[in-house]
């Protein structure tokens, strides 16, 4: 079992820099011409598709599947001694892993299409563009309720399992806050909430990958 423990804490440093990357690549790399006009845009798209596709791949997909990896884990981890609350957060689990997969597979499948009517009918694309981003944003962008429910409630359910140390639950219980907190359309929420998942993520797997199940077991047992 400490190897799926050992997998759940690897996928949560993955995660980690996935964020990371997704940071510094739309902060510092891509250069979308926002203020260009709509043909400009179209060209821009289209000489990127390749880049943008992969980017909306590893941030989306790749992290819904890394995401599974460390819910399962998790479960398994915390709902020994806190069974309801695991069950309830992996449920928000799940579904934040089928809303985030599916942001990246709506991103790419739309991106293609704004590409092949970008020659032809321009204006269209533009519209489905929109549509797209739209989509991308209330599905698993610029909304994470979902996402701050599983955080909020693994953080308690480890509190009440006493599972990891008090300082990494509160401070996952303020993430998970911070991801509802995102019902209210303000791009500082979101940013609060990626930052400190990023610091969330990478904290807990290292936790994860250092200190096995049953050594915290043991330890727990013994005092």
């Amino acid at each position: 079992m400490n190897n799926l423990y050992k997998f759940g804490g690897t996928a949560a440093i993955l995660e980690a820099a996935i964020y990371v990357s997704a940071f510094v690549f739309f902060g510092a790399v891509w250069d979308f011409p926002s203020d260009a006009s709509v043909a400009q845009k179209l060209v821009f798209l289209r000489e990127n598709q390749v880049v943008l596709a992969v980017v909306n791949f590893v941030m989306y997909v790749m992290f819904g599947i890394l995401l599974a990896v460390l819910v399962l884990s998790l479960h398994e981890r915390l709902s020994t001694k806190s069974k309801t609350l695991s069950q309830i957060a992996s449920i928000f689990g799940l579904i934040w892993i089928g809303l985030v997969i599916a942001s990246g597979m709506i991103a790419n499948i739309g991106l293609a299409n704004v590409v092949e009517l970008s020659v032809s009918e321009p204006e269209h694309a533009r519209a489905v563009w929109l549509t797209v981003n739209v989509l991308v944003e209330g599905i698993g962008g610029g909304n994470e309720i979902v996402g701050g429910l599983w955080v909020l409630l693994v953080s308690i359910a480890s509190l009440k399992a006493t599972e990891f140390s008090n300082r990494l639950s509160y401070f996952g219980v303020f993430v998970g806050l911070a991801g509802i907190a995102t019902v209210y359309p303000a791009d500082v929420l979101t940013e609060i909430f990626g930052l400190s998942q990023v610091v969330w993520f990478a904290w807990l797997g290292v936790v994860m990958l250092i200190q096995p199940v049953t050594q915290r077991t043991t330890e727990v047992c013994t005092n």
